[in-house]
C-alpha cells in the first residue's frame, strides 16, 4: 500500500484529501504545517508521494520543499497544492523541481489521477525495465507471448481483456479510474463510454475465476488490482 504525506493548514481541505486518498487505498499521514512534516519525515520510512500546500503558517511550501530536497538521497515526488492561479506561482514550484501542482478547488478524481501519475513516473525512473512475465496470487501473465495462466491453467482472453489485466498488474495496489483505463487501453481520443470498461471488467473477472476478486471496485472512482 502506497503512503502519501500531506501538508495542508485548512482543516476541511485536509480532511477531504485524507478521506479521498484513503478511499482510493492509500495510507495517509497528514500535517497542519511544514515543520510537522519535516520533523516526521524519514528516508527509512519515506512515502511514495508528498502533497504540499504552498501557503502555510510558518515556513511556506516552497521552503519545505527546499529543505526536503536538500537532504541526501531525497527522491520522493512532490505535488504542490495551491489556490494561486497565476503562471508565475505555478512555474516557481515546477522550477524548484516539484513533479506537479494541483490548483484548488480540485475534483477527487483529478487528485487521485495526479497522485497515481507522479508515483508511476517515479517508479519508471527508479526501477529496472518492466518484466515481461508478471505473477500475483495464482495469476501468471506473459506479456511477450500474450498468454495467461490462472492456477496453472491456460486462460483465453480477448486482446482488450488481456491488456486491461496487464495494466492492472503493472499498477498493482493503485487505483485506476475508468478514464485512465479508457485512455490506456482504447486510446486517448476514444469516445467509448466508461460503461464499456465496466462490461469488460465484469467479463474478465468471470474468466479468471477466483482470481477475479483481485480486481476490486473503488466506489465512485474506479478499480484496484490487489492480491
Amino acid at each position: 500500500m502506497a503512503t502519501i504525506m500531506i501538508v495542508e493548514d485548512d482543516a476541511s481541505v485536509r480532511e477531504l484529501i485524507v478521506c479521498t486518498l484513503k478511499s482510493a487505498g492509500f495510507e495517509v499521514r497528514a500535517y497542519e504545517c511544514g515543520e510537522e512534516l519535516l520533523k516526521n519525515y524519514s528516508e527509512d520510512d519515506a512515502p511514495q508521494a508528498i502533497l504540499l500546500d504552498i501557503m502555510l503558517p510558518g515556513i511556506d511550501g516552497f521552503e519545505v520543499y527546499r529543505r526536503l530536497s536538500a537532504q541526501e538521497g531525497f527522491n520522493v515526488p512532490v505535488v504542490f497544492l495551491t489556490a494561486r492561479t497565476t503562471e508565475v506561482d505555478k512555474v516557481s514550484g515546477l522550477n524548484l523541481g516539484a513533479d506537479d501542482y494541483i490548483t484548488k478547488p480540485f475534483g477527487v478524481l483529478e487528485l487521485i489521477a495526479r497522485v497515481n501519475a507522479v508515483i508511476r513516473r517515479a517508479q519508471k525512473i527508479s526501477v529496472k525495465p518492466l518484466p515481461k512475465v508478471r505473477e500475483a496470487g495464482g495469476v501468471r501473465l506473459d506479456a511477450a507471448a500474450h498468454v495467461l495462466y490462472v492456477d496453472g491453467e491456460k486462460t483465453d482472453l480477448t486482446y482488450k481483456e488481456f491488456e486491461i489485466l496487464h495494466y492492472f498488474m503493472r499498477n498493482e495496489g493503485m487505483v485506476l479510474t475508468r478514464e485512465m483505463l479508457l485512455n490506456e487501453i482504447w486510446g486517448i481520443d476514444t469516445d467509448i463510454e466508461t460503461r464499456t470498461v465496466d462490461m469488460h471488467i465484469k467479463t474478465l473477472r468471470q474468466k479468471i475465476g477466483r482470481c477475479g476478486s483481485y480486481i476490486k471496485t473503488v466506489r465512485g472512482v474506479g478499480y484496484r488490482f490487489e492480491v
